[in-house]
This record gives structure tokens, C-alpha cells and sequence, in this order.
């Protein structure tokens, strides 16, 4: 069992969690897009490739990338669980289907029972 969850772990899950929703949006990554584009300027007009590959990669990629991930996450979670629900829709149907047949198999093991066997009771 898990450790109990104090106040301010509670608070800070719900803010992580609320954080993670915002960032995880495409319209974060358009912002976030916007903000990376204001440096490009300055990385472009040094002219150092050190500089503008440092810039593609700690700058636009992990301002956008991050948001983008966020989104494919959440969409593939989404498929996730309705791919989950619909299994156990599908397990649920198949043991009902199966239970009927169980009761009926009982019912009539209990009509032919006395019939098969010498003695029994009806």
C-alpha cells in the first residue's frame, strides 16, 4: 500500500497536475513557438553554427518538443483507455453469455439428474 499522501504532497500533486494539462496543449506549443523564434534573430545574425545548432536544440526543441510529447501522451492514453474499456466490455458480455449457459446447464443437470440416477430425488 502506498504511503498516505500528506497536505502539501496532495497540493503539489494537483499543481503538477494542473501545470502538465497547460503545457500539454498545442496551443503551449505555439506560444512556446513564438517565444523561441524572438532569439533566432540573434542566433542566426552571429553567424557560429555552435550557436545556431545550440539554439535548435536547447531552445526551440525543448520549448516545443515538450508540449508536443505532452499532447501525443495524452491522445495515446485517451486510445489506451478506450481500447481498455472496450475489452472489458467485450470480457464482461462473454461472462454473462457464460454464466447463462453455466445456469442453464445446471438447470437441466437438475431436470435429468433423477432420471440418469437410480435413487436420486427429484
Amino acid at each position: 500500500m502506498p504511503p498516505r499522501l500528506t497536505r502539501v504532497d496532495s497540493a503539489l500533486t494537483r499543481a503538477g497536475e494542473r501545470i502538465t494539462n497547460a503545457v500539454g496543449t498545442m496551443w503551449m506549443a505555439l506560444v512556446f513557438t513564438a517565444i523561441a523564434l524572438v532569439s533566432l534573430p540573434g542566433a542566426v545574425h552571429s553567424g557560429d553554427v555552435v550557436v545556431i545548432v545550440s539554439w535548435v536544440a536547447q531552445t526551440f526543441l525543448q520549448l516545443v518538443l515538450l508540449s508536443i510529447i505532452l499532447v501525443g501522451q495524452s491522445i495515446e492514453s485517451a486510445r489506451t483507455e478506450a481500447r481498455d474499456q472496450e475489452t472489458h466490455d467485450a470480457v464482461m458480455a462473454e461472462h454473462a453469455e457464460t454464466r447463462e449457459i453455466l445456469t442453464a446447464v445446471h438447470a437441466l443437470v437438475t431436470e435429468i439428474h433423477p432420471a440418469v440416477v437410480p435413487g436420486a430425488k427429484p
